[in-house]
């Protein structure tokens, strides 16, 4: 439009036409009514001015922009401590200067996030995601650029790769890979995990968790702002709970929400760690005598396989809690698979505390755990074909047992005391040291 109004004087008065930028405005930069009254300029002026700083990045502002606001807006009233940790936007010479740092190029809805806001400081707890059981805590943040560009890897298995989140107490980073190399797709994002079994130190799997920039992003905030992850103790908690997977047995209600956790699984060996936070509850309607005790619970685990293991101890975390009309109890236990996904269900034994021979199962309902997706090292797969064209090759010699790469193993899960954790009523106690498994 603002070429055109050299064509010819009606197109010059339609291009002046206030209104016409007004819209433009309010859908390419969200300018509102109130900031175009700040800058004390026409709709016209302020869009020409706004798309000679952004306009390469016309096609992705306005998403990012609205995610960055509707995040900022949901924690300023839950996490504010969270909110005071983000940095001022960067220019357009500093992303600049970090391409010629790296030596590659930045994909632009990367730039465009970072034209609103330069990350955060690195601090707890982090923009990006939480998770805590009684020995393990993982707070993601956000990096900003100086930061992503200092652990920028051109190391094998990680090679020009650069880490968008970094956590202070495990080291954790999610990666982006900025060119397609060691059967990476250009701007996917990824979890690191490094292959146990493989001697090649640059076999890195990948467990998968966006994309592109824009949709890692965005998707994360919308989980965020919709209340798809809890917010306990001012921090976000990445667990993602099904509709669905809630049961009601007379006034009690067990509901359950699962997360995996990258930092503690491996592709090889078969290792898959998922973590659940259970919710019991008694209806605020029930009557006082219905009060009860939890006596032991029932777990009946199963893999992908079809395995079935039964699990049954008494009470939960190494506590018995007391349940009454209108309270809640909640606790966080976790599991591990060696199969990449699999369900678990089971029963609460409960006894009534005005009755005390009175005893009474509460369904826990059946939920699944599934791992994402991931990518095995090109390493692994190149040694393999190697090992398998040399053992052919030589008949005398004894051959690798190649069945050692296989994801699905006979191996599944136990029930030990490690990582778990207890809540009551969205608070979360100084860690006690001791986490049963499928508690």
């Amino acid at each position: 439009i603002y070429s055109c109004c050299y064509l010819s004087r009606r197109l010059n008065q339609l291009s002046s036409h206030d209104p016409l930028w007004k819209r433009h405005c309010k859908k390419y930069w969200l300018i509102s009514e109130e900031e175009k009254n700040q800058r004390n300029q026409s709709w016209k002026a302020i869009f020409i001015s706004t798309y000679s700083d952004l306009g390469r990045y016309i096609q992705y502002y306005a998403t990012l922009k609205k995610a960055w606001d509707d995040l900022e807006k949901y924690l300023g009233q839950r996490c504010p401590r969270m909110i005071g940790s983000l940095k001022e936007s960067v220019q357009e010479e500093d992303l600049d200067s970090v391409e010629a740092q790296i030596g590659c190029k930045l994909p632009d809805d990367y730039r465009c996030s970072f034209r609103i806001h330069n990350g955060q400081k690195l601090v707890v707890p982090g923009l990006m995601g939480s998770m805590a059981l009684s020995n393990h805590y993982r707070s993601e943040d956000l990096l900003d650029i100086d930061t992503a560009a200092g652990g920028f890897q051109q190391r094998l298995g990680l090679k020009q790769c650069l880490p968008l989140t970094f956590c202070i107490h495990t080291g954790l980073s999610q990666y982006m890979a900025l060119e397609s190399v060691e059967g990476r797709n250009k701007y996917e994002i990824f979890y690191q995990c490094p292959d146990q079994m493989a001697r090649n130190p640059s076999a890195i799997d990948m467990f998968i968790t966006g994309t592109s920039y824009l949709e890692w992003f965005t998707s994360y905030v919308n989980k965020v702002v919709t209340g798809g992850y809890p917010i306990i103790r001012d921090q976000i908690f990445r667990y993602v709970h099904d509709k669905e997977c809630v049961a009601t047995t007379g006034d009690i209600t067990v509901s359950v929400s699962t997360s995996f956790l990258p930092e503690l699984s491996s592709v090889h060996p078969p290792h898959y760690f998922f973590t659940y936070r259970i919710r019991i509850e008694m209806s605020k309607d029930a009557l006082p005598e219905k009060a009860c005790q939890l006596d032991s619970r029932y777990w009946r685990i199963t893999n992908a396989k079809g395995d079935v293991e039964e699990v049954q101890g008494p009470g939960v975390v190494g506590e018995f809690p007391i349940i009454s009309p209108g309270r809640v109890y909640e606790y966080t236990s976790c599991t591990t698979f060696s199969t990449t996904s699999g369900y678990m269900e089971g029963y609460y034994t409960f006894h009534c505390l005005y009755y005390k021979d009175r005893f009474f199962n509460v369904t826990i309902p059946r939920f699944h755990m599934v791992c994402p997706t991931f990518k095995v090292s090109t390493a692994r797969i190149v040694s393999k074909i190697v090992r398998c064209s040399f053992s052919c090759v030589n008949f005398d010699r004894t051959e690798t047992n190649h069945n050692e790469y296989a994801v699905d193993e006979d191996e599944d899960s136990t029930d030990t005391d490690e990582y778990e954790d207890r809540r009551r009523v969205l608070d979360i106690p100084a860690p006690s040291g001791r986490c049963p498994r499928h508690t």
